[in-house]
């Protein structure tokens, strides 16, 4: 299994529904093929750089997880045809996944600044 992170961009008219049902969606692909969702962190939603699909906002999801290759494409090509999707993004972290090492950031800038702090002590 080889360690990926993908970033989906939600259409807003879909909601917090369609959001839950995109990442139930990708839980179930990797899941199939044995592979398992380490992290998901939603993001929200937010202002898009440029219009897409006439969208100026979109709900952000990041998933990072562990699966062979061909869940990530057939991952991608169900977002493809999804219209509630108007873009995602595969990235590949690594040759080979260890659930022990995902990056787990702190949730704000007070809790990043408390553990800075904290090991400067």
């Amino acid at each position: 299994m080889r360690h990926y992170e993908t970033i989906i961009i939600v259409s807003q008219a879909a909601g917090e529904e369609g959001v839950n049902a995109v990442i139930d969606r990708s839980r179930e692909i990797i899941e199939a093929d044995g592979g398992s969702l380490a992290m998901t962190d939603k993001w929200g939603l937010r202002k898009l750089a440029y219009p897409i699909k006439k969208e100026p906002q979109g709900y952000y999801i990041l998933l990072e997880y562990g699966t062979v290759p061909t869940a990530v494409k057939e991952m991608e090509r169900v977002m493809r045809i999804d219209d509630q999707c108007l873009k995602f993004l595969t990235v590949k972290l690594a040759d080979v996944f260890d659930p022990a090492a995902v990056s787990t950031q702190p949730a704000t800038e007070e809790e990043e600044v408390k553990e800075t702090e904290a090991a400067a002590e």
